[in-house]
């Protein structure tokens, strides 16, 4: 029952927990995830089948990039880079909004406020664009194991009402069942790996994809934009830092491990796929193959039952991927109810599990929105493969992608304004420093990844397409920093405290307390200066 104010408790162990403004419903739960289950469940949202399965094939047939390895490992460079300045931050700062409450606490709350929008409207896409991916897949099974006709759609509404539920149900549990999903996972995509270095290609153990010489091309900047969407997740860690186990510790943790984890595992797995196939063909063979060259690679090898429990696994994974995604958006949605940026309704929790169910809820609701919008556009029996794979999955994973590279590349930025405003840059110098090279060079990727839009979407030249889809983050980011603006001249009050989470709540407390005992206004309390 909301108690409608603030109050300090004493748990067993003599630590104080902070019982937020309004009640328990206005709290995310603490304590529910460790380290282990924070990397597994930021882990999930890189899918690591379905990259092996469809980006990497993607990558070196219709980009033409053979050094797929090597760009695995510079990326990974660079991210840790970010990741250096962005886990010193996870320090300071323990806010379910993470990108936009970063950016708020050092670049202003109408900054703040612009990324909010953005990040709400980037991993939707990518969550919603997995849908499609994983209809199709479902489809196809039905169709070979089944003899039945199945449309993409319907499997894709039936994950929706699934994902959406488990949203309701505590963190640790869906942590749980991603946990399970991403083990099985990796486990089979190791097989593989050692089954075509075992079983090599013409050209045998060739290191020839981490030449740098095979970095070259026009399709560079598109491969970095569907690399850096394989990288996506890690980043996500600091979203659940109110609901872990000692926050300033694990959350830096994961972040490292994740990032770590994702670059040497899809630069081992790309280079397993070459030496498979003979680094001299990969691209002839993934441009002839698409997503069906790992299965082609495992039966030849692995034979056809590992081939069949590889694909139910690769819908496993995807599902996975999704609940992960679903899971990030909701806590968006909820740390912006909380202050002011969406209506109070979702910052508001379930009172049985603690989940943020208004923010699930929104969710569930523009992904049958956005699924139904493209299904209805499919006038096919069973469904056009280009509806749900090269229109749903690759539009919105694109859009996404785009988007979550400018929030990392302002974050990193906001990083080292934060730390001079408070004074203490000095101190933290080599670390502003590894921010600063990584904001350029995440920048950099994002230039790269709008020039190059058409053909990352698969679009005709002279297309709309190439703006309208990354139109889509400029126009949230517009539309977000307007309202920001809005509530600086407007509401004062609440545009102070953007990025502020649970911290706004306990100067609310303060001024309770100092309200009572007669030395303070019982009137609304405007935080103090940020840093």
């Amino acid at each position: 029952m909301p108690t409608g104010r603030s109050t300090t408790l004493t748990d067993p162990a003599g630590q104080a927990e902070i019982r937020t403004y309004k009640g328990q419903d206005r709290a995310l739960r603490a304590d529910r995830l460790g380290t282990a289950g924070l990397l597994l469940s930021v882990l999930a949202a890189s899918a690591p089948l379905m990259v092996v399965a469809g980006v990497m094939p993607t990558i070196f047939g219709v980009m033409g990039i053979a050094g797929q390895p090597l760009l695995f490992v510079i990326l990974g460079a660079v991210l840790a880079l970010f990741s250096v300045g962005y886990a010193e931050m996870s320090r300071h700062v323990h806010n379910a909004g993470a990108f936009y409450a970063y950016i708020a606490r050092g670049l202003g709350p109408t900054a703040g406020a612009g990324a909010s929008l953005v990040a709400l409207v980037a991993y939707s896409a990518m969550q919603v664009g997995v849908y499609g991916i994983l209809g199709f897949e479902i489809s196809g099974l039905f169709a070979t194991y089944l003899d039945t006709e199945l449309a993409w759609w319907i499997p894709a509404l039936a994950a929706v009402a699934l994902t959406g539920a488990l949203g309701w149900l505590k963190i640790d549990l869906n942590a749980k069942v991603l946990g399970v999903l991403l083990l099985i996972e990796v486990l089979l995509v190791v097989v593989f790996d050692v089954a075509a270095l075992g079983k090599p290609g013409p050209d045998g153990l060739s290191l020839h994809a981490f030449d740098p010489a095979t970095l070259t091309g026009a399709g560079l900047g598109t491969a970095l934009c569907f690399c850096i969407a394989a990288f996506v997740g890690f980043e996500q860690s600091p979203v659940y830092a109110e609901e872990t186990s000692r926050p300033h510790i694990v959350v830096s943790r994961v972040m490292f491990l994740g990032v770590g984890f994702v670059a040497l595992f899809f630069a081992f797995s790309a280079w397993a796929l070459t030496v498979a196939t003979g680094p001299g063909e990969v691209v002839k063979a993934s441009a002839e193959a698409g997503p069906g060259l790992l299965f082609q690679l495992t039966e030849s090898r692995l034979g056809a039952t590992f081939t069949d429990v590889l694909h139910i696994l690769f819908v496993t994974g995807m599902f996975a991927a999704m609940l992960s995604f679903h899971n990030v958006v909701s806590r968006y949605a909820f740390a912006m109810g909380r202050e002011g940026l969406l209506p109070a309704a979702f910052g508001r929790t379930n009172a049985g599990t603690g989940a943020p169910a208004t923010g699930s809820l929104l969710q569930t609701v523009v992904s049958v929105l956005v699924v139904l919008a493209f299904a209805f556009t499919d006038d096919t029996p069973a469904g056009d493969p280009t509806v749900p794979v090269l229109h749903l999955f690759t539009w919105m994973g694109s859009v996404g992608a785009l988007g979550v590279t400018l929030l990392m590349a302002t974050a990193s930025f906001a990083v080292i304004a934060f730390f001079v405003r408070r004074g203490t840059a000095g101190a933290q110098l080599w670390r502003l420093g590894a921010a600063g090279l990584a904001g350029l060079a995440l920048l950099a990727i994002a230039v790269y990844t709008v020039k190059d839009f058409g053909v990352l979407v698969g679009a005709a030249e002279g297309s709309a397409l190439s703006w309208v889809l990354p139109g889509i983050i400029a126009a949230a980011a517009v539309v977000g920093l307007a309202y920001g603006f809005f509530l600086r001249s407007a509401r004062p009050a609440v545009h102070a405290r953007i990025g502020l989470g649970n911290e706004a709540f306990r100067l609310d407390q303060v001024a309770e307390s100092e309200a009572e005992s007669g030395s303070g206004s019982a009137g609304p309390v405007i935080p103090a200066p940020r840093g």
